[in-house]
């Protein structure tokens, strides 16, 4: 604690509702233990051209409930050589930093290491709506991510119900399945489909499921996809119209996108975003420094940062079971 007197603040990757409580927090407790706070724009990029910002309590005022990120955020090409980290570190050095402070996900993480292995210490703290740092329970973001698209998916069954139709729901995650197996789950979707399960991916039993359905006398037809499956069965839209040509039932194609970023965050994203960056700064002050603050077992615990990005995130067989049980077959 008597070396570290300045710290910085950056948001990397996608915005997640939720990053601005978690830059609050951090802001307001590194004050209240008397570090020099400075917020960096535009993530890693803004990083490698100095873009700092001196941070007090004012700087976080009003911004608890607002989604996105007042520090703003960017992907950078440059930060992924050794000539734009080694130029990030020098301007970490410049403005008198003693420890970095990123909230992002997998990618902005990997980043954070690299600086530690130059000798900038850091914190991570996971804030993104895919749910994919294996490392933690829960990153920042999810929560407020699953209800709007659980929002936006009752609203296409009200039309699609009214219209006799097959729908087919395209949500955010990358490579990863959470956002659509919670939504998929939580709207009683017919269909999920989604990366994890991606060996067993056949569109024409799909089709198959789809006309027993409605020779069976169902109204309408929900199929909740993830991003990474669609992209592995040809784009949602192709797969809509290829339900169509197969089965003469009339097929939309609804891809939700980024509205699933924005948003005011939830309770729960508030409440860990708060609980994280406060941890991180308990963690700057007993000296525990390059880690990544997790939910773990309920509680916010920390992990040694190589540690952390090094573990797999596996897809929980209870979520296969829940999915197969209140799935259409």
């Amino acid at each position: 604690m008597d070396r570290v007197k300045t710290i910085a603040v950056l948001s990397s990757g996608g915005d997640a509702p939720g990053m601005n409580a978690g830059i609050r927090a951090v802001v307001r407790a590194a004050l209240n233990t008397g570090l020099n706070v400075k917020g960096v724009l535009h993530g890693y990029e803004g990083l490698i051209n100095g873009e700092f910002k001196d941070m007090n309590k004012f700087s976080v005022s009003n911004i608890i409930n607002i989604g996105g990120t007042i520090l703003f955020t960017a992907r950078s090409k440059e930060f992924m050589t050794e000539a734009g980290i080694k130029k990030a570190y020098d301007q970490l050095k410049n403005a008198n930093v003693d420890v970095l402070v990123v909230l992002g996900g997998d990618g902005s993480f990997r980043g954070a290491y690299e600086l530690s292995k130059h000798g900038m210490p850091v914190i991570g703290i996971p804030a993104t709506i895919d749910l994919d740092i294996a490392c933690t329970e829960y990153t920042i973001g999810f929560d407020t991510a699953i209800n709007t698209a659980m929002e936006c998916i009752d609203k296409l069954r009200d039309t699609s119900s009214s219209h006799l139709r097959c729908s087919v729901i395209e949500v955010m995650g990358r490579n990863a399945g959470f956002i659509a197996s919670y939504s998929g789950i939580s709207t009683g979707a017919e269909e999920i489909l989604i990366p994890e399960d991606i060996d067993f991916a056949n569109l024409d039993s799909l089709i198959t499921r789809v006309k027993i359905g409605m020779k069976k006398g169902k109204t309408h037809y929900m199929i909740v996809i993830a991003e990474g499956m669609s992209k592995h069965l040809g784009g949602t839209v192709d797969i809509a119209k290829r339900i169509e040509d197969a089965t003469g039932i009339e097929t939309r194609a609804t891809v939700l996108g980024y509205v699933q970023r924005g948003g005011s965050p939830t309770c729960r994203d508030r409440v860990i975003a708060s609980m994280m960056g406060v941890h991180a700064i308990k963690c700057i002050i007993k000296g525990s420094l390059n880690r990544i603050v997790i939910l773990k077992d309920g509680a916010v615990k920390d992990i040694d940062i190589k540690e952390g990005i090094d573990i797999r995130k596996t897809f929980s067989t209870e979520f296969f079971d829940t999915m197969d049980g209140v799935e259409s077959k």
